[in-house]
């Protein structure tokens, strides 16, 4: 049974990205994802990332809740 925490520096490091609080947050500051537009197709992703991203959504794993969070970080909220 795999019982390790799915938390955005767990979905970095799956990603093969750098995972530490500092590295996570210039990430999040560098790369944003325009309303509309789903995680698993913004292109700043390899392949391998995005269909890690995008199985992870369909299949409803351990892993699409975080998903879902870095979804939220990324979102450009237009201005009202």
């Amino acid at each position: 049974m795999d019982t390790s925490t799915h938390d955005l520096a767990a979905l970095f490091q799956q990603l093969g990205l750098g995972h530490s609080s500092q590295e996570i947050d210039h990430f999040i500051s560098t790369h944003q994802l325009p309303a509309g537009v789903s995680l698993a197709k913004a292109n700043f992703w390899t392949d391998a990332q995005a269909t890690f991203i995008k199985d992870a959504l369909l299949l409803d794993s351990d892993w699409a809740e975080v998903v879902d969070k870095l979804a939220a970080r990324l979102t450009v909220v237009a201005p009202h």
